[in-house]
């Protein structure tokens, strides 16, 4: 979010991709300390960087290490599980809040003029819409994020259902999750199916997955610009763009198909930046929104396939009766159930704060007809 702030020098915009306040002000430095950063940022005050680049990223490190201490682990799940989430969300947000407090000034048309500086102007325009004509104060550990999630745009991800990559700039969600791909590749079609929908495509992923399993109507929406733009290339470097038209709708077209897919965020839990929701749906609201719309938008006998895990269920954010009785509501009959267990470090991962749920975690496709 864009502020202007006061510094040492003079009143400069203050840019940072999360719902974080912006500081008090900001001081200029050269050369200084983590524990000197770090005192600043707990006075609300940033520091701004001007020595060597690399310097600046090995304090960045030491800053994270003096923060994020690990805490003792305990074993089995804890008292009050809603509780203990919504404590490891507190503790993640002011530590990135700290680090935060580590800025670079940007020059015009997205330049460093900080000693060792890497070329950041491709980086930046995978963020912004434009070029910057006046210069702006951004997070040090941001930028490193942007210059990261630029090199993994050019690389791409493999996509074993598609035989290709998907390639995704920041602020689009990258499908680093593979099984729920494979549950939708995997899933049984209804013969002669004609018309898709993918709702909130974002990189265009599970859209492309259709087009493959031989749909030739496919629409695809999503209201994020930059995610419209990620699933246009990513439809037509595929070569399957002829099959998919892509519309920016908030959930449905006007219109009616046989198949209706959506893979709406897992969490109901409020988001602290914009690429967080695709992660975080605050009060299930995209989901209880799709469930109550989807059977006004099937053809006679078709079907609709929600794909979601049941993680919110084990950190006591959803009742384990919520989808059922959404269900019912909606006048939705499930046919059949689709699940696999997750594969990604995070689920294996026996020192994350959360490994009391994320080990029990299981990854569901539900299909869903109307009553």
């Amino acid at each position: 979010m864009p502020h202007t702030i006061p510094t040492d020098r003079s009143d400069i915009e203050w840019r940072n991709e999360s719902t974080q306040k912006p500081p008090k002000q900001a001081v200029y430095i050269q050369e200084a300390g983590a524990a000197e950063i770090l005192k600043n940022a707990h006075a609300q005050t940033a520091t701004v960087w001007t020595g060597d680049f690399h310097n600046a990223k090995q304090v960045l490190s030491a800053m994270k290490k003096r923060i994020r201490r690990p805490s003792e682990k305990k074993k089995g799940a804890p008292a009050d599980i809603q509780t203990a989430f919504h404590a490891y969300r507190m503790k993640q947000a002011q530590q990135s809040r700290l680090l935060n407090m580590l800025a670079v000034e940007i020059q015009p048309n997205f330049q460093l003029d900080n000693a060792r500086v890497p070329d950041i102007y491709a980086a930046l325009c995978d963020v912004y819409d434009t070029p910057n004509d006046k210069p702006f104060l951004l997070p040090l550990n941001q930028l490193l994020g942007f210059i990261g999630a630029h090199e993994w745009h050019k690389k791409g991800i493999d996509i074993p259902q598609l035989d290709g990559k998907i390639h995704v700039p920041f602020g689009v969600f990258s499908p680093l999750r593979g099984e729920y791909l494979d549950l939708i590749a995997q899933a049984p079609l209804a013969p002669n199916i004609q018309t898709a929908f993918d709702i909130g495509t974002g990189s265009g992923v599970i859209a492309a997955i259709l087009a493959k399993r031989g749909i030739p109507d496919i629409i695809a929406t999503d209201t994020n610009p930059k995610a419209i733009a990620c699933a246009t290339t990513n439809l037509e470097r595929l070569g399957l763009d002829k099959a998919v038209n892509i519309q920016s709708i908030d959930l449905f077209p006007e219109s009616c198909a046989d198949l209706i897919v959506c893979n709406p965020p897992w969490l109901p839990a409020k988001p602290t930046s914009a690429i967080e929701t695709a992660l975080y749906d605050p009060n299930n609201a995209m989901l209880t929104a799709f469930l109550n719309g989807v059977r006004h938008h099937l053809n006679p006998n078709g079907e609709a396939w929600l794909i979601i895990s049941d993680l919110a269920e084990h950190l006591h954010l959803r009742d384990k009766d919520f989808l059922n009785q959404r269900f019912q509501t909606a006048s939705l009959n499930v046919v059949d159930i689709l699940k696999t267990k997750p594969q990604h470090k995070k689920a294996i991962d026996e020192s994350d704060p959360l490994a009391f749920a994320r080990n029990k975690e299981t990854t569901y496709l539900y299909r869903l007809k109307a009553i």
